[in-house]
């Protein structure tokens, strides 16, 4: 929980203070203000600032002098750039609570465990753990049979089909991993904090799924392993008949699988820390039987390992009951039959009757592993589908035609488990290319995530598909056809197909591979829980809230019972060819968005999507995501059109992404627009993109102002369609301007589509208006938009902004940083450049440095802040030095009070003077009650103990320096000025010291942007609070005046 920096009087410790900038005027009892509120004072808690580390404890720095007074009521939630741009040294990619289980245990002490810098680089970090999560199962127990049944040519289509779709999905997240600080997470939080939470919860779900039956798949490959290759004799179901072997199989599979699960989800319960630490044994694994085939691999060229194949005419055989491959031999000059002849016949005798396919073909045996230098590899570039029961024959043997075929599946001939067709082995291979999001989920213990991820990523996948395709290669080279079909190595006596190949021993592939699976399924059931715990504390959907919460030290308890329970949905399908489509369907899917995201971003040209990563390019990704298509096409095309579907609602969520527009328009008595070029500057704000929201109210009532009502309407549809602005047009009549614009504020949009942003015109005739209410409503419009956490943008000058048709050549757009707000002011230039008008303006952005600031070192802070924001952009910092007050700032707040006072007189009556006083008095009771009941609890955590007298004494030192210096004098030459409001006279002097320094640096500017100061709290000085704007803005010509909603908008994670 972020705590706010205090200030506690040592007298009453039951009293908080904000340390803020306090009036002179104001009494003692005042001074100390117990705001526990946040920027908007509403009791929510504000979004930390996701582009420093963020401890807050020096959130309630404000500036004491006379150069800011006009910001300082705002100050402890708006705070001053310098200060803001002083964290920047500390940044550190730690999100909150990315630390929760590392500081769970020393929560209640009075120290946290410190921080550790990410030391992890390109190949601890990223490489090793994609390599370790691409190889796996699918090498190991299914790709030698996809060689033999697919040929060498199409199993390297499928090899390059799929390496290519997850290469370029590779580029992809390397644009997302550098368009912004990688945060720390993993995966689903690099993807959802740069395309947003509710893309990243697709993508997240998405992956979720994929790596839930990943783990289910693991589960079924160990347990494959285990019964078929280490302990046959420990299956509980044992098959009578050859028919039932598959059935029996099945259920081994579902008991002993469930078992597994149980057993690997009490693990990682109880100590998920060992699953990590066992990584590198696990991956050491992987490497070592990679390093076993191709080491056999050389050895086939010398000494090819004897694993003979008996072969009956064209036929393969089951070596499982029989020892030697021949009908009879001769023992002590006596032939006899041996047990093959017993399988085919009804009995041991030489006369007995046998099935005529044996009794018409000689049986023979085939070396299963010819090796390199044999001729095999050109036999095995063809493929061999077939239907379920299909035997596995070699075609180049002799073969006698006989016997009943439908009796085949009796006899102990290999033969097809299921259909083979090639989409279905794309299905069941692609999972062996999955596992490239593994470096990004160590995102938080890099060193340098934006240069690892990509290079770590990209490395790994280029090293893994020269794998697979020198393997698909060898496989075919070195292995007998019929022993490649053999899936699960029932004609070399139960031996792993893979292992008969590997040296020294097919031991050290059934071993390797076996506890690889175990670390791969454990790695699963580990990092799912994890990310649908993230996804769920996102609150993207909600009523997976439930599985956010878990143990004390943030272990997901609940996420890992779902996740264990999907799992068991794949392990009771039990058949690792089924489960493994239906996985790669949900990484397809995954993938899919990614790429469909980062097109269609690029192609949108949304403002929170600036990759530094320089190889990508939108024509990749768009590339990345019809082979993602094509691949599910491929592989079911029902399932492809509901990811269509899907992704078309993302597209449209996407297009709606940017600054939601309510646009407030002024009338004439004839309801024609007043200023068009309003909707000219929505347009190029918004290029034709996003929601925007056409606003008007009439005073009256709906009954007697129906038809102005549906003219008013006809004549800004015909603008907006003039100016090419698309969107909706909402006119509302009320009895009041006021509350109108209130309702259009908080009611207009729908659900999602509501807007966040408000764009007005400044009202240039305020002083000449006879009606003070133009001007009220203007200042209430700002307190409304605030009190809504929605940015408002003022335009000053607006009929002097460009057209759409106009191209503004060689000039700048000059940001004024003065309070850090939200950041709206660095998002419009770069919205604004998207439009053909501005396109060739450069972006210049000025900052305030006081006397305390060290310039120098904050212009570098806040290139390094543009360069996070992936903003090109001048810098410069302005050093505005605290002067004493002119005598020109006193005679202008003297003109100003008395105007103010005249008025008063002349517009207010006696009873709404009371009516005022009344409402300021309450306000003020109600406030004092709250800080009252909010003094009793005391505060949370105290960084600093101040006396009253210390905070006076500072707070003060230079302000009597310069009143007994300066300001007696001026007082000496008109004594009217010592009655002047001192708050007033320090307001007037920040507006003209910060006009001059605006109109000297950006008075040629085609446009200038600056923070707009909050109306005063006292709705007393409205009136002055327009003044003090007017008197800002003079000298200059296009000026937009932007307030933040107070929710970051651009940030250095989007």
């Amino acid at each position: 929980m972020p705590t706010n920096f205090t200030v506690v009087p040592v007298k009453d410790n039951t009293r908080k203070a904000k340390e803020g900038d306090e009036e002179d005027d104001v009494d003692d009892n005042n001074v100390l203000k117990e705001e526990e509120e946040d920027a908007t004072g509403d009791g929510v808690p504000k979004e930390n600032s996701p582009f420093i580390n963020n401890t807050d404890n020096d959130k309630g720095n404000s500036y004491d002098g006379t150069n800011m007074a006009l910001f300082e009521e705002e100050m402890d939630s708006n705070p001053m750039v310098s200060s803001l741009l002083n964290k920047l040294a500390n940044y550190t990619n730690l999100t909150q609570g990315a630390q929760e289980h590392e500081e769970a245990d020393d929560d209640e002490g009075p120290k946290k465990k410190a921080v550790k810098s990410p030391q992890m680089g390109t190949f601890m970090g990223v490489y090793l753990p994609c390599l370790q999560n691409i190889l796996g199962v699918i090498l190991f127990l299914r790709l030698t049979w996809i060689v033999g049944t697919a040929g060498i040519l199409e199993s390297l289509a499928i090899v390059a089909l799929c390496c290519s779709c997850t290469m370029l999905t590779a580029i992809s997240m390397s644009a997302i991993a550098t368009n912004g600080v990688v945060p720390a997470g993993g995966s689903y939080y690099m993807i959802s904090r740069s395309l947003g939470p509710e893309f990243g919860g697709a993508v997240g779900l998405c992956f979720y799924l994929g790596t839930t039956f990943a783990g289910s798949m693991y589960i079924l490959g160990t347990i494959e392993i285990l019964l078929t290759y280490i302990v046959p004799k420990a299956a509980i179901f044992v098959a009578e008949r050859k028919e039932d072997e598959v059935d029996a199989l099945l259920n081994n599979m579902r008991v002993y699988g469930t078992c597994c699960l149980a057993l690997m989800a009490v693990v990682v319960f109880v100590g998920v820390k060992y699953v990590n630490k066992l990584a590198l044994v696990f991956l050491a694994c992987v490497i070592l039987s990679i390093l076993a085939i191709y080491a056999g691999v050389i050895k086939t060229i010398f000494e090819p390992p004897d694993f003979p194949v008996c072969m009956l005419g064209n036929r393969t055989l089951q070596n499982h009951n029989f020892d030697k491959c021949f009908k009879t031999e001769v023992i002590d000059n006596m032939t006899v039959t041996t047990k093959l002849w017993q399988l085919f016949c009804d009995g041991p005798e030489l006369n007995a009757t046998c099935n005529e396919y044996f009794v018409n073909n000689n049986v023979t045996e085939v070396q299963g592993i010819p090796g390199l230098t044999s001729e095999v590899i050109s036999e095995n570039m063809w493929s061999v589908y077939g239907p379920l029961g299909m035997l596995v024959e070699n075609n180049k043997l002799q073969s006698v035609a006989g016997g009943d075929p439908a009796q085949d599946i009796y006899l102990p001939y290999v033969v097809n488990d299921i259909t083979t067709f090639f989409t279905l082995l794309v299905g069941i291979y692609f999972p062996s290319v999955t596992g490239i999001m593994a470096g990004s989920n160590r995102s938080g213990d890099l060193r340098d995530a934006q240069k690892s991820i990509p290079i770590g990523t990209i490395l790994a996948i280029a090293t893994t598909s020269v794998i697979y395709i020198t393997c698909v290669v060898l496989f075919g080279g070195c292995i007998e056809g019929v022993l490649l079909r053999d899936k699960f190595g029932d004609s070399v006596k139960g031996n792993l197909v893979i292992g008969t190949l590997s040296w020294p021993s097919p031991w050290v592939i059934v071993i390797g591979s076996f506890f690889s699976c175990c670390g791969a399924g454990l790695q699963s059931l580990t990092g799912a829980p994890r990310l649908l715990q993230a996804i769920a504390r996102d609150g993207i959907v909600p009523f997976l809230q439930v599985f956010g919460h878990g143990k004390a030290n943030g272990e997901p308890t609940w996420a890992l019972l779902l996740t264990a329970g999907i799992c068991e949905i794949g392990i009771l399908i039990a058949s690792l060819d089924a489960v493994a489509p239906i996985l790669s369907m949900f990484f397809l899917m995954c993938y899919l968005f990614v790429n469909l995201a980062c097109a269609v971003q690029t192609l949108l040209r949304t403002p929170n999507w600036r990759p530094r990563f320089k190889f990508y390019h939108w024509a990749l990704s768009f590339l990345g995501m019809s082979l993602c298509l094509a691949l599910m096409f491929i592989s079911s095309w029902y399932y492809a059109i509901v990811a269509m579907v899907i992704a078309g609602c993302i597209y449209k969520y996407i297009e709606y992404r940017g600054p939601q527009l309510l646009v407030l328009l002024n009338l004439d008595s004839d309801q024609a627009v007043k200023h068009p070029r309003l909707l000219s500057v929505t347009t190029q704000l918004k290029a034709g993109k996003g929601l925007t929201i056409v606003g008007n109210v009439l005073e009256g009532t709906y009954l007697t102002k129906e038809s102005e009502a549906k003219m008013a309407e006809q004549n800004i549809k015909s603008a907006m369609s003039a100016e090419r602005t698309k969107g909706f047009c909402h006119v509302v009549v009320s009895s009041n301007l006021r509350d109108g614009f209130s309702h259009l504020i908080q009611s207009a949009g729908l659900g999602g589509m509501k807007h966040n942003s408000v764009l007005m015109a400044w009202p240039g005739n305020w002083k000449q208006s006879n009606d003070p209410q133009s001007w009220k409503n203007f200042i209430e419009t700002v307190r409304e938009t605030t009190a809504a956490h929605q940015a408002l943008l003022v335009a000053k000058n607006v009929d002097s902004f460009p057209t759409n048709q106009d191209r503004l050549g060689e000039g700048t757009i000059d940001v004024w940083w003065v309070v850090h707000d939200g950041g709206m002011l660095m998002l419009l230039p770069f919205l604004l450049r998207q439009h053909k008008v501005w396109r060739k303006c450069k972006m210049r952005i000025f900052t305030v440095a006081q006397m305390d600031d060290n310039s120098i070192q904050m212009k570098k802070d806040l290139q390094m802040f543009l360069y996070h924001l992936r903003l090109d952009a001048e810098v410069e910092v302005v050093e505005m030095h605290d002067n004493d007050i002119s005598a020109f700032t006193y005679e202008k707040t003297l003109v100003m009070e008395q105007r103010s006072q005249m008025l008063k007189q002349m517009q207010l009556s006696r009873t709404e003077r009371e009516r005022e006083a009344q409402l300021i008095h309450d306000r003020n009771t109600a406030s004092h009650a709250t800080i009252n009941d909010k003094a009793d609890t005391g505060p949370e955590r105290v960084h600093m103990t101040w006396t009253k007298e210390k905070l006076f004494t500072e707070r003060n030192r230079n302000r009597e320096c310069n009143a007994n210096a300066g300001v007696r004098d001026l007082f000496n030459m008109k004594p009217e000025w010592e009655s002047l409001n001192q708050s007033n006279v320090r307001r007037m002097h920040t507006a003209i010291k910060l006009n001059e320094v605006v109109v000297n640096k950006s008075q040629g500017a085609h446009l200038v942007l600056l923070n707009m100061p909050g109306p005063p709290k006292n709705r007393g000085g409205d009136e002055n609070y327009m003044e003090f704007l007017e008197v800002l803005l003079e000298g200059l010509n296009r000026v937009l005046l932007v307030r933040g909603g107070g929710r970051e908008v651009i940030t250095i994670y989007s």
